[in-house]
């Protein structure tokens, strides 16, 4: 049998650009939201041609993780090719899509933690869990915001399966998205008192009742929100 060897062939430049870039965007180098250089200023700091600067830009745009607007410049759209794809195309319309996708991720997660009973990760979760309080009463949304998804997070952390953390990792904006829409400072006491059931069952050992406890967690989520509205 005749062994085949594919020829070796120089990395294209665009390619190579185009991936400076991502990298600039995955490090937060140039955050989510921010406008990014123009392409006169990033082909002279790369020693390029416009033109391949350009091409590597309409790359990254076409995956979503950037965003050209006519007469104001290119601004980051998404930081990877999920999150940008749900953006592109606005399939995170929906809050309600995106809860429930946050409770099948998380109830996965929940119940694979409970049978894991990793003592760091699950003091990590507590840890996670008692910050959410003090975020609260700092009064700082954004800051809340970043907490909770946290905790939600090392849920998942605490699962041990990086699979399900990279899924998480990977739609986290449209994740932490769906938490700014549904905080609220001063929280509704079912909001912490379903946070801690989902701590308590993770640590009692008990996968189902973990994986229960998830997703009553986003159902309350759902629910709370409706019932401020209707009391104001």
């Amino acid at each position: 049998m005749v062994s085949l060897d594919g020829p070796v062939r120089q990395v294209p430049l665009v390619l190579q650009v185009s991936e400076q870039f991502r990298a600039l965007i995955e490090s937060g180098a140039w955050p989510r939201g921010s406008r990014i250089p123009g392409e006169n200023q990033l082909a002279a700091e790369l020693g390029v041609s416009r033109g391949t600067v350009r091409e590597a830009l309409r790359s990254l745009s076409l995956t979503g993780l950037l965003e050209p607007r006519v007469g104001d410049g290119t601004y980051v759209r998404a930081t990877n090719e999920i999150s940008g794809v749900l953006v592109r195309d606005e399939l995170s319309a929906s809050l309600t899509d995106v809860l429930d996708a946050r409770a099948g991720i998380e109830a996965a997660a929940a119940r694979l933690a409970a049978l894991r009973q990793d003592e760091e990760s699950l003091a990590a979760l507590a840890a996670a869990f008692e910050a959410r309080g003090p975020a609260v009463d700092g009064g700082d949304m954004d800051e809340f915001v970043a907490v909770d998804a946290a905790f939600h997070r090392q849920v998942v952390v605490a699962s041990g399966n990086p699979l399900l953390l990279r899924l998480f990792d990977a739609i986290a904006e449209v994740l932490t998205e769906s938490i700014h829409q549904t905080a609220t400072i001063p929280e509704d006491h079912r909001i912490p008192d379903a946070h801690r059931v989902v701590v308590e069952a993770i640590r009692s050992g008990d996968p189902e009742a973990a994986s229960r406890a998830s997703y009553a967690l986003i159902e309350t989520v759902k629910q709370a929100p409706r019932d401020q509205a209707s009391s104001t």
